[in-house]
């Protein structure tokens, strides 16, 4: 002790230097050569347990615990596309889904139609997901909102999308009849992207919603009773509660939305209207065109028929060929070829009424 005192050892300043640790080392482990299996796995099915993982790499030789198999794949496993929700203005988008409930009589499925801005839902029950079925459920919808949205977006819903070719720089190929339907009430289609459905999220989340909140442990005897309690349910309810996300009632909300909507259309769409509608409608040049009534739709397609074949309608004046009952006909007649067999004019055969034939 004396001679560190007389050395001055004593008088050194432990803590000038800060003492610092290097990482330590990794261990070798026996899932080492299995990690780029795992990893390779993971980056094709994001979605693999690891308890299904684990089973794969002992068939590979893996002699190890699950507990580093599990602490691995939660290190490594890729992380969900964060969902981010975005908001649209008044009157300009709604959402439309079908959704799958089993009912003591069988299998039916609920077309939910919900607006983007305020979340005031409609729902009905149908035994089938056809276009009718679309077509006659957004038709009372409409009727519900008292208006029409600028556009609906759908989640590849085979009765509307007939082929989407957008991942590969293609197009989306709507059903034709069905854009005529749209073309009648004023709405554009979208649609999701194939694997896409979380953009659609406004009416994803009301589906869960109405399970629990209607259907799950209620009796029904019918669908007249199904769809009848769905609408005083929607009313006393689910469009008066205060919304999860929005903090306000859906009711409330949709007063300053109606006045955006579009005015319902005159008639409801007809095969006859949606045959009628023409080249206007697939391609989508305005929100609306002038629709026509299906008995309108066919004098009108006479008259084209008509011009296209480069014939007269029935008002043209210089339709002539036929004189009607007690008036002298002034139709020119057509002047008959000179021949020498044939000297004289050509003899006009008239039926009872006096018509030229």
């Amino acid at each position: 002790m004396h001679r560190w005192i007389a050395a001055g050892q004593l008088d050194w300043d432990l803590d000038e230097e800060r003492v610092g640790y290097g990482p330590r080392r990794p261990r070798p482990s026996r899932l080492d050569p299995y990690k780029e299996i795992i990893e390779t796995r993971l980056a094709g099915y994001p979605d693999l347990s690891a308890v299904r993982l684990f089973e794969e790499i002992r068939e590979a030789g893996y002699t190890g615990g699950y507990d580093q198999v599990r602490r691995h794949v939660r290190e490594v496993r890729p992380q969900p596309e964060p969902v981010r929700r975005f908001e649209t203005p008044p009157g300009h988008q709604g959402q439309v889904d079908f959704a799958e409930f089993k009912t003591p009589w069988g299998k039916r499925h609920a077309l939910v139609v919900v607006l983007g801005y305020s979340r005031l839902m409609w729902v009905r029950y149908y035994e089938r997901q056809t276009m009718a079925v679309v077509m006659e459920g957004l038709e009372s919808a409409f009727r519900y909102f008292g208006g029409v949205p600028s556009e609906l977006l759908f989640d590849q819903m085979k009765a509307v999308i007939v082929e989407d070719n957008r991942e590969v720089g293609g197009r989306l190929m709507e059903n034709t009849e069905f854009l005529c339907f749209a073309y009648h009430w004023g709405f554009r289609i979208r649609a999701c992207r194939p694997y896409r459905a979380q953009t659609k999220g406004k009416v994803e989340r009301p589906v869960s919603y109405i399970r629990r909140s209607f259907f799950y442990g209620r009796d029904f005897v019918s669908d007249d009773d199904l769809n009848a309690r769905v609408l005083g349910w929607l009313d006393k309810v689910a469009n008066v509660r205060v919304h999860g996300t929005l903090k306000e009632r859906p009711v409330d909300r949709f007063e300053a939305e109606r006045p955006h909507l579009k005015p319902l259309a005159r008639w409801p769409s007809t095969a006859g209207s949606r045959e009628a509608c023409g080249e206007a409608a697939v391609a989508q040049g305005a929100d609306r065109g002038p629709t026509r009534r299906p008995q309108d739709a066919g004098r009108a397609g006479g008259a084209g028929r008509r011009a296209r074949r480069g014939g007269r309608g029935r008002d043209d004046p210089g339709r002539g060929d036929r004189a009607a009952p007690g008036r002298p006909d002034r139709t020119p007649q057509r002047a008959a070829p000179r021949s020498r067999h044939a000297l004289q004019p050509p003899a006009v055969r008239e039926d009872a009424g006096g018509l030229r034939l």
